[in-house]
């Protein structure tokens, strides 16, 4: 696959700017992330887009763009929420705070015909997210769509520049792909993107980047860090794969784990750390604090059971990469994952380290595996967070509390793929509330731990939505829990979406 002349989006910090990149390859064509400072560095791209963004462009140190430059390269720009408004006030026109901060749903109704606009229904939902407005426009520029307020939500700068104030890359956006590509056909020569090909590109990538010198590869059993392993085996990498039981996994996983790699021809080390990590949690109620504990272990673990070793390979995904808002990025930090904790960065730093997934989401990297071979079982396993059931476990992390989530985990589970639900739920477990309540078994009283069922529906965990589980199932999943589980008294069902929540409870 060639990545010449690709569709360069600039990334001013949004959280859903990879999603922009990530629409791009879903409607065929390959997309590059590239920070505002490397615009030169982006080549001849077929197009550019301007990402949105958690600043304001009044901030005397917000993030800018070249503008002449850009003018330079002769090719068509998409100005998203904070990219048009950079595309106004770069131009001579003005942004100004608007008297409320407009976020969720709102109207499209363009003003006219507009090739943006091409096949779009007169009256569509688009999702704004953005605290200004445009006042003054610069000379030559028009307003070609309003939303229900009368508020400018889209402008025309030339014939292929144009700049929209709402985000068409999110599904909320109802149309927003039409946009999208109605705006990709403005771009000349862009390379087509297939999941096949990008393979290749990757392979290739990992060999120039390990260029003999060894690999560690640190695995868990889940999606992300088996596709890792199959694709470093398909670049003919020598991997030492380190499987880190840290006695945070569910039940029965160690053996799970173990058996699968076997069925993939790949050889695994198993650590069993658990009482090592059990003792630098013990007392630890912070969830930010028991990720770092957590992550650093792991870093430690891997270099203590193979010295010496040059390279650290991670199955870190894009979502992981955006919540963490790491490696200088302009993105709001939500929570700090595992692969991102201090040691990590400094040995990204150092170049220590291989992450060839970094740029998919969770879809993209099931459809890789597929090309690599691995069975569907395996693929479509539920994501499981790399700090393990500790995120499930808020408060201070004990063995106790842990045998009553792998109970709870295990029906819950057990019942989810009986039922035939699993393979329609992205992501499902059961958590723990860290407070006990008063009920009754045995006609005595207890006071025991409420624990709570979760399942969400995702394309790639930047939102979800939870799941409208039947209400016989749900009342199979609690009346077993609370009879086999020992320590259980309540068990409740989480319907809060992501946003406001995050998918795991820390």
């Amino acid at each position: 696959m060639s990545c010449s002349s690709p569709i360069a989006v600039i990334d001013f910090g949004s959280q859903y700017t990879q999603l922009i990149v990530r629409r791009v390859r879903e409607l065929g064509f390959f997309s590059k992330l590239y920070a505002p400072d490397d615009l030169k560095e982006t080549g001849s791209p077929a197009a550019v887009i301007l990402s949105g963004g958690p600043r304001s462009v009044s901030d005397a140190d917000a993030p800018g763009i070249d503008l002449d430059y850009l003018k330079a390269m002769g090719v068509p720009v998409l100005g998203v929420c904070y990219g048009m408004q950079l595309l106004v006030t770069r131009g001579g026109g003005g942004v100004t705070p608007s008297n409320k901060r407009e976020y969720g749903p709102a109207k499209l109704l363009p003003t006219g015909e507009s090739l943006l606009f091409s096949g779009v229904s007169p009256e569509s939902q688009i999702w704004m997210s953005h605290s200004d407005t445009v006042g003054d426009l610069p000379e030559g520029v028009a307003v070609i769509a309003r939303n229900q307020h009368d508020t400018p939500v889209a402008l025309k700068f030339s014939d292929d520049w144009f700049g929209i104030q709402f985000h068409p890359e999110v599904s909320h956006s109802h149309e927003g792909m039409q946009i999208l590509e109605n705006f990709l056909k403005l771009a000349k020569d862009a390379p087509r993107f297939q999941i096949e090909s990008f393979k290749d590109h990757l392979v290739e990538e990992i060999r120039k980047q390990v260029k003999g010198r060894e690999v560690v590869c640190g695995v868990s059993g889940g999606v992300d860090s088996t596709v890792l392993a199959m694709l470093l085996h398909e670049a003919e990498i020598p991997i030492r794969a380190i499987f880190v039981d840290h006695g945070l996994l569910r039940k029965d996983e160690a053996s799970e784990v173990q058996a699968q790699f076997e069925q993939l021809g790949v050889e695994i080390e198993t650590i069993d750390v658990s009482a090592r990590f059990f003792g630098a949690l013990e007392g630890v109620t912070d969830p930010e604090k028991k990720r770092r504990i957590i992550g650093d272990l792991f870093i430690d673990v891997f270099f203590e059971t193979a010295a010496h070793i040059d390279l650290l390979a991670q199955g870190t995904l894009y979502p992981d990469v955006i919540e963490s808002a790491s490696s200088g990025s302009i993105a709001s930090k939500i929570k700090t994952h595992h692969n991102r904790v201090d040691r990590i960065l400094e040995l990204l730093k150092e170049g220590r380290v291989i992450e060839p997934l970094a740029e998919l989401f969770k879809d993209e990297v099931r459809l890789l595996g597929k090309t690599l071979g691995i069975p569907h079982p395996i693929l479509y396993r539920h994501p499981f967070p790399g700090p393990g059931l500790a995120v499930r476990c808020p408060g201070e992390v004990t063995p106790e509390k842990l045998e009553i989530i792998r109970g709870g985990d295990a029906v819950f589970m057990r019942q989810l793929k009986e039922s035939g639900w699993y393979d329609k739920v992205w992501q499902a477990y059961c958590a723990l509330i860290p407070v006990k309540t008063v009920g009754v078994k045995g006609d005595e009283r207890s006071y025991e731990y409420a624990v709570t069922l979760r399942a969400v529906v995702s394309e790639d965990a930047m939102t979800a939505s939870w799941v409208h589980l039947p209400y016989e199932l749900l009342g199979s999943i609690s009346n077993e829990i609370l009879n086999d589980v020992p320590g259980v008294n309540r068990v409740l069902y989480d319907i809060s979406t992501k946003p406001p929540a995050s998918i795991e409870w820390e």
